[in-house]
């Protein structure tokens, strides 16, 4: 075995981030490392390389116990990284960024042309016939990623780490980084590839570990796992778990607003979207699918650069959130702390803001008027604060959630995208945000629901799209809308297809 982890355990306060986790490499190979959000990837990889000083286990390297105790000194030992946003210098010469700390010198003095020489040394190989003089910024963000892994190989020369090294990359970029990854692999190296991307996975995968909650789930070889086992092992649960939907409860009412064609390039492929008046769409995949780039989109949060909105009235520009807002949209994102809440404001001024916004600054909202829309919201959402008062940063999780959706029932929005609204948050505040788009939906709002949790959006929605890839794949309405059916449109490597009551 080339690099071996074994019992690898990190702490955090108040959450164990990895929990004796065991990961083997070979020279060789191309081993995926897969999971969901907080499986623990990232922090097996910064213990890796690094970047974090684990608090048990042992890293073996060539059978050698080591103890990287920066990356730098990883890469001394041998072990090299790329990220998706490649981590060099774009306004510097390529031949400076593959030299750059290690630049050839003659008499004290840097040696430009030996520096030039050992560039296009270091890319030999790589299929790159390119000016190692021009500034990196003016290639391809693939021909980047590949500048990117000749030097991570160059500075250590056994073990390559590409994280998502091809989010950014349309299909022929893909295809031009896997003739450099299959390379590299017959010249020996191990090679850990993390992808969202399950078709990638398959197509360069030797082996395929699963990481879930901090803990080692599974190692299989790839070509004996099928896709559906595989989402399985990531999400947790068996299609035995299957979650009944309680269908024709509503019946939605006229068209809304329809998406044709809308896209944005390196985000979400085009895609066509009827929302109905009444109505809850649920959007499914794995992280990284592409589902809140299509939300992101919708809320103009991205500019689109393709396509087309209309509503009764004519087109929409959802251009930015503002012109979206001005439109009647909301978007609770999913990361609350970091693009929901202003954590040092009031729970007051949280509540207020949407609002504000869709009025437009020069028509303040009175301070009385927000208390007294604070407080409604307060005692209708159960929001467990001392008062309106309280900085909403000192709530707990599922109360800063309730604060989020407060501001947009505020504003009143007829469409309205929640990003996985119960993320991380209790099993009363879970049931509380269950019942709260019952209710926004009983009144006539249009919901888009994005969820891992899939018997989430199996008991809430009327509709479900499954997003792989970046791609909308599918959608599920009436009774084909179960736990089973959405694990499988996820898993299948088919076209888009349709599956209706």
């Amino acid at each position: 075995m080339l690099l071996h982890a074994r019992g690898l355990t990190k702490r955090f306060p108040g959450t164990v981030a990895l929990d004796n986790v065991e990961f083997g490499l070979a020279a060789g190979e191309v081993h995926a490392l897969l999971g969901e959000n907080g499986a623990g990837k990232s922090t097996l990889i910064k213990c890796l390389t690094g970047a974090y000083r684990r608090d048990g286990g042992e890293i073996l390297l060539d059978g050698r116990a080591v103890d990287p105790q920066s990356t730098a000194h990883a890469q001394e030992l041998g072990i090299g990284t790329v990220y998706q946003e490649v981590n060099l210098l774009p306004n510097l010469t390529v031949a400076e960024n593959l030299t750059l700390g290690r630049q050839p010198r003659r008499l004290g003095l840097v040696s430009r042309r030996a520096m030039r020489s050992l560039a296009r040394e270091m890319l030999d190989g790589y299929g790159l016939s390119i000016d190692v003089d021009r500034d990196l910024g003016a290639y391809s963000v693939a021909v980047q990623q590949i500048i990117a892994i000749a030097r991570a190989v160059h500075l250590s020369g056994k073990v390559l780490i590409l994280d998502e090294p091809t989010a950014s990359l349309d299909a022929r970029e893909v295809a031009l980084l896997f003739d450099v990854v299959r390379g590299l692999r017959e010249r020996g190296l191990g090679i850990v590839f993390v992808s969202h991307f399950l078709d990638q996975v398959f197509a360069i995968s030797d082996r395929i570990t699963v990481l879930r909650n901090g803990r080692h789930v599974a190692t299989t070889e790839a070509a004996s796992l099928d896709r559906v086992r595989l989402i399985n092992l990531m999400l947790g649960r068996e299609l035995a778990e299957e979650t009944s939907h309680n269908h024709g409860r509503r019946e939605a009412g006229a068209e809304l607003l329809r998406a044709e064609g809308l896209g944005r390039r390196g985000r979400i492929t085009p895609f066509d979207l009827t929302i109905r008046s009444g109505e809850v769409i649920g959007m499914a995949g794995l992280l990284g699918s592409g589902r809140t780039e299509t939300a992101e989109v919708l809320f103009g949060a991205t500019a689109p650069d393709s396509g087309t909105v209309r509503d009764a009235k004519g087109p929409l520009d959802l251009s930015t959130p503002a012109r979206a807002i001005a439109a009647g949209f909301g978007f609770a994102p999913e990361d609350r702390k970091t693009d929901g809440i202003i954590g040092d404001l009031t729970v007051r001024e949280n509540i207020a803001l949407a609002l504000q916004a869709h009025r437009g600054w020069a028509r303040p909202i009175p301070r009385a008027e927000q208390r007294r829309m604070a407080d409604e919201y307060i005692r209708r959402l159960d929001i467990r604060t001392p008062g309106a008062e309280k900085p909403v940063g000192l709530l707990s999780g599922g109360n800063q959630q309730k604060v989020i959706l407060a501001r947009w029932l505020a504003m009143n929005p007829r469409f309205l995208i929640l990003d996985e609204p119960t993320r991380g948050i209790d099993v009363g505040a879970h049931a509380e945000v269950l019942r709260l788009i019952n209710e926004m939906v009983s009144s006539g709002m249009s919901l888009l629901v994005i969820s891992s949790e899939l018997e989430e959006l199996v008991a809430v929605s009327d509709r479900v799209i499954v997003v792989r890839d970046r791609r909308h794949v599918a959608e599920l309405a009436g009774q084909a809308i179960t736990t089973e059916a959405i694990v499988n449109a996820i898993a299948a490597p088919e076209a888009k297809q349709e599956a209706r009551a």
